[in-house]
């Protein structure tokens, strides 16, 4: 395998960008594809059947690019289709649950793990499953923070309207006394300086953040470490959707903290 070849990176819509964004901070040399299903965005709302026929299609237009790996930068994907892609793709495939969730394990000290995420996610159970795996000692506790998605989308990540969201949000949570907290969203890290303020009045000033978003990418360099497929540069990105090629390039600087005027955003069939 060509380590030039590109990283493909997909999730239904924009906040997968957060895991672009953490994937060229640690490895900057790589070129990266990704590509958001706009057309058929939420997948949250969808039936595991759905999702699985939807990740398919994405996960094999990526591979049709030459990608040497693939990252489902989605929860609701990486929850009930990751092993499906594992078996049917020639690449190595990545979520963002597991590296959540083994974050969420190293983060705590009394065994009281936070999950704030979709309500799809959470109704999953797939934290519970993946903290399980890694350390069956650790209780997790899921709250749903719909309402987290929008505000990062709208740009509404300051100010009195995110930080009471973000308070009834971890209400619930202080009574478990949990010590952590994993952002199980690919959205909220536009959020993490309110979330975490919020979080150290409402849960205590020691707690501790996983970014699933960070620690995908930190797991990422080490599989393609591992492998011998770094890249040797020039990093770049491409941006694919699947409808909205305009809005999604009005968003996007935001979710990948980078002007991406220069960047054309190119629609596809899938």
């Amino acid at each position: 395998m060509d380590p030039n070849a590109p990283i493909g990176v997909f999730d239904s819509g924009l906040g997968g960008l957060t895991v672009a964004r953490a994937i060229r901070a640690a490895l900057p040399d790589e070129q990266l594809v990704y590509l958001g299903d706009t057309a058929r965005v939420p997948y949250g709302t969808r039936s595991a059947h759905t999702v699985i026929r939807y990740a398919r299609s994405c996960a094999a237009h990526l591979e049709r690019r030459g990608i040497k790996a693939l990252v489902v930068a989605c929860n609701t994907v990486s929850a009930v289709a990751l092993d499906f892609l594992r078996v049917e793709l020639d690449v190595p495939v990545l979520g963002v649950i597991e590296p959540g969730a083994r974050a969420g394990v190293a983060a705590t000290r009394t065994g009281k793990l936070g999950v704030i995420a979709t309500r799809g996610t959470i109704a999953s159970g797939a934290y519970i499953r993946a903290v399980a795996s890694i350390r069956s000692r650790v209780e997790v506790f899921g709250q749903p923070a719909p309402l987290l998605v929008p505000l990062a989308e709208e740009g509404w990540i300051t100010g009195e309207v995110p930080e009471r969201a973000v308070e009834r949000y971890l209400e619930p949570l202080a009574a478990q006394g949990v010590d952590a907290l994993v952002l199980g969203c690919t959205h909220y890290p536009l959020l993490r300086p309110v979330i975490e303020a919020v979080g150290q009045r409402v849960l205590g000033p020691s707690l501790s953040l996983a970014d699933g978003a960070e620690a995908t990418a930190a797991e990422l360099a080490e599989l393609l470490e591992a492998r011998e497929l770094r890249a040797a540069g020039p990093g770049g990105l491409e941006l694919l959707v699947t409808d909205l090629p305009d809005r999604f390039a009005e968003v996007a600087s935001r979710f990948l903290g980078e002007d991406v005027e220069e960047i054309d955003v190119h629609q596809v069939d899938l």
